[in-house]
């Protein structure tokens, strides 16, 4: 359970160009990267998120370009998931193969702002705000696994390792 972590609230169709503009693909670390989260939508991001906060979002989040920098500088900005309306289906896998946790919870969405206090149980898939619970189905078993090892590469040399 991560106890009352901030919430980043954007719209519809943030695409990953919004996310990490193009003219940041050249940087290979992720904390040069984090710096440059979100800037084009929300200048004030990487300075007002701190470790465990959430994105929660629109429909069809991480819409356009197939990139990984997207989710890559959203973990390393602190971001602990992303619970969105809807997600574009590559921005997803690519979440989920950084191990950077993801959700769908309309209610969610509809419910919160930008600055509100949640509590999260991310193994559960459940959100807590204004003494409601909000829950989605927990991530099946094998992409928990990804997750819990912070990636599909971590994941596969480990199961390599460990059968």
């Amino acid at each position: 359970m991560i106890s009352s972590v901030c919430v980043h609230r954007y719209g519809d169709n943030v695409d990953t160009d919004t996310i990490i503009p193009g003219r940041y693909l050249t940087l290979r670390r992720p904390e040069e990267l984090a710096g440059h989260c979100m800037e084009g939508l929300d200048p004030d991001f990487v300075r007002r998120v701190k470790a465990g906060d959430i994105i929660v979002a629109g429909r069809n989040f991480g819409s356009g370009s197939s990139r990984e920098h997207a989710p890559i500088a959203i973990r390393a900005a602190g971001i602990s998931c992303v619970v969105a309306t809807s997600f574009a289906r590559i921005f997803y896998r690519n979440a989920i193969n950084i191990g950077l946790p993801v959700f769908e919870c309309p209610e969610l969405v509809a419910a919160v702002s930008t600055g509100d206090r949640i509590d999260v149980d991310l193994a559960m898939g459940a959100f807590f705000f204004d003494a409601k619970r909000f829950e989605t189905p927990p991530l099946p078993p094998v992409i928990q696994a990804i997750v819990d090892a912070q990636g599909l590469v971590p994941y596969i040399v480990n199961k390599s390792k460990h059968g």
